[in-house]
């Protein structure tokens, strides 16, 4: 007999599919302990939860997975080979009818690039004090991706404003976004997308306590502080209008001590993904405004996971003591916001429990 964290281990089904495919008898364990509840798994199951994994790797509802484990065993496999074949041919018109529509998606943007006036040709330039600066790329740098296949997001946006800078990362499983006052702006609007190297060392030079200078000429910028300055060129492409991202304000709020909370987030109780790839933790804001973070067995509608490191890394970005937390359903982005400083905050992506 296996017990459940064996079969999820020897299977690649995650602890929580198990579960889920028992309540939904698909794969109900041999046994279940009276007592404890803790289910357990006969050595032929290994071969049904492997054959599931499978399956669901490849996109096939539910419904027919029942009908493919209950006729798999039997002598007589032509519904079973019916199912397959029937499967293959969606996700084959599946894919013939997402091409057709990628192409047109394609044609668009390629008509809206045409029409478009890149504001990266603009020319500006303006003030900021050099530790806003620092905070706010140290609070939204950690949320830069590293994926090549998505080099518009391999940078820091400068959305530059005459009211205004943002500075915006993403790497579309978390967003990091904050706010920086600015003097002496001179130019228009103006949004380019700063390499990440270059923005590292932009911030090795904002060591001081006055202002430094910021301008963008065509896609060329620079930052001088004193006798110092670095330069580079921006990337070449637009990123994503990241305001059209943005949670609407109005979820479960909680104010936790970062330092206590981190701790809990350590030493708490984890998930895993199916494949492993990632540890879980699953919040839920409680009736008096606390954060729960929720045990294995817990199933509360309402529970919102998130990738551990994610959550850990946005609570150092938030560099305070205390941060606050918007949850709202577990389909919806969590917001880490500093209590001080509402246009400074990350939000992450939750991540789905169940199949």
């Amino acid at each position: 007999m296996r017990s459940i964290g064996e079969m999820a281990r020897d299977s690649g089904l995650g602890v929580s599919a198990l579960r889920f495919y028992d309540r939904a008898g698909v794969l109900v364990p041999a046994w279940v302990d009276p007592v404890s509840g803790y289910r357990w798994y006969g050595p032929e199951q290994l071969d049904e939860a492997r054959l599931l994994a499978r399956l669901r790797r490849a996109g096939m509802p539910l419904a027919d997975i029942r009908l493919v484990l209950a006729g798999w065993s039997g002598t007589d496999t032509g519904l079973v080979r019916k199912l397959l074949e029937s499967h293959l041919r969606r996700l084959e018109q599946g894919l013939s009818d997402a091409r057709g529509e990628f192409s047109a998606l394609r044609a668009l943007l390629d008509h809206r690039e045409n029409l478009m006036t890149s504001l990266r040709t603009a020319t500006v330039r303006l003030s900021v004090a050099a530790p806003e600066l620092a905070a706010a790329l140290d609070a939204v740098r950690f949320a830069a991706s590293a994926d090549p296949e998505l080099p518009m997001l391999g940078g820091v946006l400068f959305d530059i404003e005459p009211e205004g800078l943002h500075v915006v990362a993403t790497d579309r499983y978390r967003m990091a976004v904050a706010g920086v006052g600015v003097t002496g702006h001179d130019g228009s609007p103006v949004r380019v997308i700063v390499p990440t190297p270059l923005m590292d060392a932009m911030r090795a030079l904002l060591g001081g306590e006055g202002p430094v200078r910021l301008s963008v000429d065509d896609d060329r910028v620079t930052l001088e502080a004193g006798d110092r300055q670095v330069a580079g060129q921006c990337l070449d492409h637009d990123f994503p209008e990241y305001r059209r991202l943005l949670p609407l304000s109005g979820g479960r709020r909680a104010t936790v001590d970062v330092a206590a909370f981190r701790k809990a987030l350590e030493t708490g109780p984890v998930r895993s993904t199916e494949a492993g790839g990632q540890d879980l933790s699953v919040l839920r804001v409680a009736d008096d405004g606390t954060v729960t973070l929720c045990a294995d067995g817990d199933e509360s509608p309402d529970r919102v996971a998130v990738n551990r490191r994610f959550l850990l890394d946005a609570l150092t970005a938030g560099a305070r003591d205390q941060l606050v937390l918007e949850l709202d359903s577990p389909t919806t982005p969590i917001a880490i916001r500093r209590p001080d400083e509402e246009d400074t905050f990350s939000i992450l992506m939750p991540v789905r429990l169940e199949d």
